[in-house]
This record gives structure tokens, C-alpha cells and sequence, in this order.
């Protein structure tokens, strides 16, 4: 092994070269190559116990992996929200990779200054004032879960209490109120042991609205006798990208006790845009907001951004207390900061594309995903066999079959549409009918390429 690693180090020139021709065939290729991939992977094959050196595992890779992988990166993958990776994104990940900093402390590196000064730029970037600090994290889920942590150390400061030092025993019961909240809001409760069966659906707006009805959200908050509670408001609903009403909610804590936390994870975006801007008024008024930048701000997996007001509570909750490291300062350390000790710099992609693209180009995105997202609803209501389930609001298009759309017909209509390498949509469930998703966020999408996924909607909807 020492062998293989000598010359693999002594041919690195050629070897990173290898891979960046092999890179840019495949990226190249991403617009014709099938958008999904429904087959069956390779099995299993035993551990080697003699290296093949990089080389090898290079062309082993591309004869067993690559062909299997979906074109996700690709302007005609619309499932889920996902983005893709812009050049200059690109080119600052392959460098987070070769610089290989462990952006935990910045005792020994520029790179954690280089993070705080990318989370500001992205504060500004959404609106929020300088009274928001933030830190970079794998996606929307830990985003969700840090906040909603910090959400936790705040009941517990105005109980009376430390969730941190005493347990969460300690608190009580929590209650979480949201309208029409993301699962991972959920999933999060049940990391953070406030339990997922504490969440209190509150209803939304009538009308084919997800967004909360702030009337019963007060009614909700009344009820509580006084207690304080966590809100989770939702900028960009994941059906039909609804936005609650920010400032209305933000005005009744003039009324009650709660900590407001905005999962924006992609509906933070419209923030960019002054024709959707307004969709995000009162953002600054969270207590903690998410943020996802593997989605419309077309930055590799995995990276996110969260926001809150309360470092001082973060750092209660998540400072890592060990003599090596030493405590933390007015300016923590990140691994004072997040779950995590180790760190990738995940900002420096995201450095990349804000230098290279600027608010500007950033802009053009979201507006452009805006309006092929509506070119592709307008399309879809003038076809008979399709049925439009709520109005374009930004970028996701919610949809069904116009006959008999039960679960197993709409997700065989899915599977046909993936099976033909032409789209990639996901299902969901909206007002009690099994419905599919596209999820307009990726830089390189084209008119040409949404009436390409028109086409083989129409095409296979007779399935």
C-alpha cells in the first residue's frame, strides 16, 4: 500500500488531471444523459487487499459507478428541490477538497474568518440584520435542528431552568406550534427529545393555501395559558411554496411568549428577487432561521446556513468543553457553534459562487426558475389529461393525472416518466390527492428543456 500511495503522489499532476478530464466528460454530458436512473447497481465485490493505485480506482469507478448515476445535477431533475453545482462552485469545492481544512477553530487558518465573512454576506443577502450570526451545516435538516435547539435552551431560560446542564427532564413538556411545517421539523423534535407528537398542527388559510391562519395561530398561542412555546413558521412550503404571514406573527409577541423559528430553507430565496421579495417580509424578526444552499444557490452537497439572534444561547447548547480546546471567546469557535467538531469548509463553494456571480447573477437564477416553473404550469393546465392542483406561486409546479389519480396510478406515471432519462418529478400528497412535484432551482434549465419535460408528462400521462 505504501508503494501504490509513493507513486500515486509522485504522478499527482497527471493523476488530478485523469480525473478533471473524466469530470468534465461527465458534466459535459449531464444535459443527454438519462436524468434517472431506475436499473439495478452493481453487486457488491470484496474489499481489495492489494491497491489498484488512483488510476485504477479512476477507470474502475467510471466502468462500474458512474453509468448507474442520476443526472441530478442536470437542468431536467426536478424532483425534490435541487440544485445543481455552478462552475465557480465547483471549482471551490475541488479546492475545499485539496486544502482539506478542518474550519472547527481559526487558531491555525484564515478559513473560519473565510467562513464568517461568507455567512455574512449571505445575512445580507436574505435581509437579516447584523444581530443575526450564523454558521455553515450539512442541509435544512440540521439547520432545522440547530435552531430548534437553541429554540429549546430559551424555554428552559424562561422556565427557569438549563436544558443544557440539567436534561431536558428538567423543561417539561414543549410546545411546538407551525402550519403546514416540512417533515424534517419532525424529525428534528425527535432528535432533540421534545418528541415528534409535540407538534401542534395549526389550520392555514382557506383557499388552497398552506400557509398558517395567524388568527388560530393567536387562538393556538391564547390557549397555552401563558406559556412559552416554539413557532415554526414556513417560508416556501414544499407543495406549493405558500408563505406564512411573517410580520403578522411576529406582532403577536407583543401578546404571548414564544421563540419564532422560519424554516426558509428554499423560499428564503425569493429574498433576491424585488418581484418576490415581499413574499419574506419580516424575516429579520426570527429568533433562528433555516437556510438551504445545496438547493437554489446551485452549491454542491451538502451545505446550509443557519441564522438566530441568541448566539449566547448556541454557544450554551453546543460549546465543546475540553482544555485543548479552550473556551469560548466573544467570537466562538465554530465547534462552539454546531454538533459537529470537525469540520468541512462547506462555505468556501459558496465564497466561490457569491465572488463569482454576485447578488446579480444569483438573482437571474430564481427569477429565471420563477418563470419556466409557471411556463411549465400554464402547459400543464391547457392539458386535459393533466390537472393543475394549485396556482404556480414561485418554483415548484404541483400536478396530478385528470382521471382516477390514485397513489398506485400517479406513482406508475412517475416511474414512466423517470424510466424514459427524459425528467425526473417527485410524488406527494396535496389537499387528499396523490399529486407529483417539479422543483424548478437549477442554474442550467432551459425553456427548451422544461417543454422537453412537458412532453414526457404529456406523453406518459395516459399510463
Amino acid at each position: 500500500m505504501h508503494r501504490t500511495l509513493a507513486d500515486d503522489l509522485g504522478r499527482l499532476p497527471e493523476l488530478l488531471q485523469s480525473a478533471r478530464d473524466f469530470a468534465v466528460r461527465e458534466v459535459s454530458g449531464l444535459a443527454d444523459r438519462p436524468v434517472a436512473h431506475l436499473g439495478k447497481a452493481p453487486g457488491s465485490e470484496p474489499l481489495p487487499a492489494g491497491g489498484t493505485g488512483a488510476e485504477g480506482a479512476l477507470a474502475r469507478f467510471a466502468e462500474r459507478w458512474a453509468p448507474g448515476f442520476s443526472g441530478s445535477a442536470g437542468p431536467r431533475y426536478l424532483g425534490f428541490v435541487t440544485g445543481g453545482a455552478t462552475p465557480a462552485a465547483l471549482a471551490g469545492d475541488w479546492l475545499t477538497s485539496a486544502y482539506d481544512q478542518n474550519v472547527s477553530g481559526g487558531g491555525d487558518s484564515s478559513a473560519a474568518a473565510l467562513e464568517r465573512e461568507t455567512v455574512g454576506w449571505l445575512r445580507e443577502l436574505f435581509g437579516l440584520s447584523e444581530e443575526h450570526s450564523g454558521a455553515f451545516v450539512t442541509g435544512a435538516t440540521a439547520s432545522n435542528t440547530v435552531g430548534l435547539a437553541i429554540a429549546r435552551e430559551w424555554l428552559g431560560e424562561r422556565l427557569g431552568v438549563s436544558v443544557s446542564g440539567e436534561g431536558l427532564g428538567a423543561l417539561g413538556p414543549v410546545d411546538v406550534l407551525s402550519g403546514s411545517p416540512h417533515s424534517s421539523i419532525t424529525k428534528a423534535l425527535s432528535v432533540l427529545g421534545i418528541g415528534r407528537d409535540r407538534l401542534r398542527l395549526v389550520p392555514v388559510l382557506s383557499g388552497n393555501r398552506e400557509a398558517v391562519d395567524v388568527e388560530r395561530l393567536a387562538d393556538a398561542l391564547e390557549a397555552l395559558d401563558g406559556r412559552p412555546a416554539i413557532v415554526v413558521a414556513n417560508s416556501g412550503t414544499v407543495n406549493t411554496v405558500d408563505f406564512d404571514d411573517l410580520r403578522a406573527i411576529a406582532a403577536l409577541k407583543e401578546r404571548y411568549d414564544f421563540w419564532l423559528h422560519v424554516d426558509a430553507a428554499f423560499g428564503g430565496f425569493a429574498a433576491l428577487s424585488p418581484a418576490y421579495a415581499h413574499l419574506v417580509d419580516g424575516l429579520d424578526a426570527a429568533d433562528s432561521v433555516c437556510v438551504d444552499l445545496h438547493k437554489w444557490l446551485n452549491v454542491p452537497y451538502d451545505a446550509a446556513v443557519q441564522f438566530t439572534r441568541r448566539r449566547d444561547l448556541q454557544v450554551r447548547v453546543f460549546h465543546n468543553a475540553s482544555p485543548y480546546l479552550g473556551p469560548p471567546t466573544g467570537d466562538p469557535d465554530f465547534l462552539h457553534l454546531t454538533p459537529e467538531n470537525s469540520r468541512r469548509l462547506r462555505a468556501l463553494p459558496t465564497w466561490f459562487a457569491l465572488t463569482a456571480y454576485g447578488r446579480d447573477g444569483h438573482r437571474e437564477i430564481v427569477e429565471r426558475n420563477v418563470a419556466l416553473a409557471g411556463r411549465l404550469g400554464e402547459r400543464i393546465a391547457a392539458e386535459g389529461r393533466l390537472r393543475l392542483l394549485a396556482p404556480v406561486r414561485l418554483n415548484v409546479v404541483c400536478f396530478t393525472l385528470a382521471d382516477g389519480p390514485g397513489q398506485e396510478r400517479v406513482r406508475e406515471f412517475a416511474r414512466a416518466v423517470a424510466s424514459s432519462g427524459e425528467a425526473f418529478v417527485t410524488p406527494t400528497v396535496y389537499g387528499g390527492t396523490h399529486a407529483l412535484r417539479a422543483a424548478f432551482s437549477n442554474w442550467r434549465t432551459s425553456e427548451a428543456d422544461t417543454d422537453r419535460v412537458f412532453d414526457v408528462l404529456r406523453r406518459h400521462s395516459g399510463t
